[in-house]
């Protein structure tokens, strides 16, 4: 997936193919992209204090970019959308995988 439309048409097709592949509540595994910049960076983690995740960060090999997965426990698909509106409206210029 790349940088998600804001249509909510996308989301609920990503809500329905959450519940098509997954049992909730459900492990989930988020990737974003964003350019090499610590406040980026930290304020994606931010987002996902206190819900037991488990992330990880990556710089491209010129140091560009910076991917970061975030391994963490989901209840619904709900929540899982919620997390990604929630990235694309407070980072700019992030890219969701």
């Amino acid at each position: 997936m790349s940088t998600p439309p804001n249509s909510e048409e996308f989301y609920d097709k990503l809500k329905e193919q959450l519940y098509d592949t997954d049992v909730w509540p459900a492990e989930y595994l988020y990737k974003f992209i964003v350019l090499s910049n610590k406040e980026k960076i930290e304020k994606i983690e931010t987002i996902f204090d206190g819900l037991g995740a488990v992330i990880k960060t990556k710089e491209s090999k010129n140091g560009k970019y910076t991917s970061v997965s975030i391994d963490v426990f989901m209840e619904k698909p709900e929540a899982v959308i919620e997390k990604y509106k929630e990235v694309s409206s407070k980072v700019e210029g992030v890219i969701s995988l």
